[in-house]
């Protein structure tokens, strides 16, 4: 466990700490007790064909996560963040909407309500069962309660399950999903720490894993306040390749599906670049040499993410807590953000 120089853990660590050592737990319990809900979400999305998944922070990133899981059983899906939603709207007759909300009280959760309404087919996912969105739309509702520590961790495994809950109720076999939060996989982290020890910067990417790299770079700058930031492996292809360094630190998702060669081949450019690379690997292919590995058991889609959800946040915790002292302790934002 990294400790800053007064080797005592702050307190906004230990409370991030408490959350993470009871996220499977409450995701396996998510799972289980939301099954009648899930069924009637997944008759919605059956006779729509068509989903949209809104949500800031966090639960936009768990959208984005979920994005290619919906599309890969035939559903026209897409994740957006809700203040652009408000801003510039996609019409919504025949969508089938979801609003994520750990909280189920941010500020634009509570506009978009009293603005759009809401219908037949518009429902929440949450983990307050007593709040504005839990009051206001039909929801799924997280095990444990509210999130208390500052970064999304429990909040963002809790929330998967409940959409694993939604993709079992479409027909999709949870078993090695389930099978993960049973027994996760722990993975050494020091090396990736190392490799990422003079960074000025960390950038996150991956395919198909894409929404795991978001979750993972939101984290990494409200934990360390360093300008972290995620890019689609074709979107970093594309000119932002340039900033490559000794300076930029890149962090890599590589699961077992058809973008795994793409993984690589940028993986290959990283590692000619100069940049540090670490890569979180389920795509049981070979290492990339000049690389650190995070190796997993080889798994796609929500098998994939609850695998190297766990070990992506004790990694950003680790590196925050090497560069800050107070990390886990917010000085411009709350948790809940209630303004806009």
């Amino acid at each position: 466990m990294t400790m800053t120089a007064t080797g005592i853990r702050p307190a906004g660590l230990v409370a991030i700490d408490r959350e993470m050592q009871r996220q499977h737990a409450d995701a396996r319990a998510s799972f289980e007790q939301n099954t009648a809900m899930a069924l009637k979400v997944a008759a919605s999305i059956r006779k729509t064909g068509r989903l949209l998944l809104l949500g800031m922070g966090g639960s936009h990133a768990v959208g984005r996560a979920v994005e290619p899981l919906y599309r890969t059983l035939g559903i026209d899906a897409l994740a957006l963040p809700l203040s652009e939603q408000l801003g510039q709207p996609l019409p919504l007759a025949g969508r089938t909407v979801i609003v994520t909300s750990q909280s189920g009280e941010s500020a634009e959760v509570v506009r978009w309500f009293s603005q759009a309404g809401g219908s037949s087919d518009s429902f929440g996912l949450t983990l307050e069962g007593g709040s504005f969105l839990a009051r206001t739309a039909p929801c799924l509702v997280g095990a444990g309660g509210t999130e208390l520590a500052f970064a999304a961790t429990r909040s963002l495994t809790v929330t998967l399950a409940l959409h694993l809950a939604i993709l079992a109720a479409l027909g999709e076999n949870p078993a090695a999903a389930l099978a993960v939060l049973e027994a996760p996989q722990d993975c050494v982290i020091a090396p990736a720490l190392v490799a990422l020890g003079k960074v000025d910067t960390i950038v996150t990417s991956g395919r198909r894993l894409q929404g795991v790299a978001e979750a993972l770079a939101l984290g990494l700058t409200e934990l360390s306040r360093l300008p972290c930031f995620s890019l689609e492996g074709g979107q970093l292809r594309h000119g932002p390749m340039e900033m490559l360094g000794p300076q930029i630190g890149l962090v890599l998702f590589r699961g077992d599906d058809p973008t795994s060669d793409l993984v690589t081949a940028m993986a290959l450019s990283v590692v000619e670049a100069g940049a540090p690379l670490v890569i979180f690997d389920a795509s049981g292919q070979p290492p990339v040499a000049g690389a650190v590995t995070l190796s997993f058991k080889p798994a796609s889609g929500m098998a994939a993410v609850f695998a190297m959800l766990p070990v992506a946040q004790r990694l950003m915790i680790a590196f925050a807590d090497s560069r800050v002292d107070n990390a886990g302790t917010p000085v411009r934002t709350t948790k809940i953000t209630r303004s806009e």
